[in-house]
């Protein structure tokens, strides 16, 4: 049984979609070992309590020093935490901050995020939550969706495990696609990339994952 942890900055919408998806029996092999939000308030810390899930908070507001922040503390916080739990993989389900090289290189391919478009578009700095579907829906592309992928030094550039596609409709605004998104790819592919993560069927081949018959 692997030990999940899932880190969080609001209201955990994804992550309420992993805990059903336990419920339901569609993640086996794996279970919530440790909610950790980056916010005290953050209303997935409720949504984890709710089912007996282990909660902690490191307030990223405590490493802001005046402008800068202190990633390089933050993530030795939050890797202390996961250590203590045993955390065997990370999962990134609306998680605000990207965690340091030390971080992602104590979890090697054990980390995954699941980004709101397929990539190779609308992904890297700048594309994350309504900011990307704003792009998308600008850009005119008639196709956008969800992919889940390992975690690299280099944002959204790690081995793709799923992709969803969802239809952008006339008639959308930002916030209409964004949660179409949501119910229609991150809340099926997140969960099943999980899955395969936790009963061993992703393996890797010249730097992409594959999933094992």
């Amino acid at each position: 049984m692997k030990n999940i942890g899932v880190l969080v900055s609001g209201g955990g919408t994804n992550l309420g979609s992993i805990i059903d998806a336990i419920g339901a029996g569609k993640i086996t092999g794996g279970r919530i070992a440790l909610v950790l939000s980056s916010s005290p308030a953050a209303y997935a810390l409720t949504r984890a309590a709710e089912h007996n899930i282990p909660t902690a908070v490191v307030d990223s507001a405590a490493y802001k020093r005046s402008a800068a922040f202190d990633r390089d503390g933050f993530s030795i916080a939050i890797a202390e935490r996961f250590k203590v739990a045993e955390i065997d993989l990370v999962v990134l389900a609306g998680f605000n901050f990207v965690l340091s090289p030390a971080f992602v290189a104590a979890y090697p391919n054990r980390i995954i995020n699941v980004h709101p478009a397929l990539i190779p578009s609308f992904c890297g700095k700048g594309f994350y939550g309504l900011h990307t579907h704003r792009a998308v829906f600008a850009s005119g592309v008639k196709l956008t969706g969800a992919t889940v992928h390992f975690v690299t030094d280099e944002a959204d550039a790690g081995p793709i495990i799923a992709q969803k596609a969802v239809e952008v409709r006339y008639g959308d605004t930002p916030e209409t696609l964004q949660r179409r998104v949501m119910e229609q790819a991150e809340w099926v592919i997140l969960p099943e990339a999980i899955n395969l993560f936790c009963n061993d069927k992703i393996f890797f081949e010249n730097g992409n994952a594959y999933i094992k018959e």
